[in-house]
């Protein structure tokens, strides 16, 4: 389940038990996680073309993975007030720390690039 502030973003399912709200436009990155009291499993915040995220009033930690044509390169449990910096061309991917992996295999992740690349 999408906690509510993010019940109104489009989603993706790129894999049975995975939900991706997807953040299309600045009011609907505004939306973010900050000050929320975590990701429920399974759930993630993707943002297109997106190259940089950062965790300023993050209450709990986060896996960033980008994603780009190349590959995925991940960040694993990147805590609160920093900024992480992605190579170009890439879409964000905000997963609960340690959570990032089912979201990038296979199936997942090829669903999951063709929902971010609409």
């Amino acid at each position: 389940m999408l906690p509510p502030r993010l019940a109104r973003l489009p989603v993706c399912a790129p894999a049975e038990g995975l939900v991706v709200a997807i953040a299309r436009g600045p009011r609907a990155r505004l939306a973010g996680l900050a000050l929320a009291d975590g990701l429920p499993p399974g759930v993630a915040l993707a943002l297109p073309r997106c190259r940089s995220v950062h965790t300023f009033g993050m209450r709990f930690a986060i896996d960033v993975a980008f994603i780009t044509p190349a590959g995925v390169e991940v960040r694993e449990a990147v805590p609160a007030s920093r900024v992480v910096v992605g190579p170009r061309d890439a879409h964000a991917l905000e997963t609960r720390a340690g959570e990032s992996g089912p979201f990038l295999r296979g199936p997942a992740l090829r669903r999951l690039r063709l929902a971010l690349e609409q």
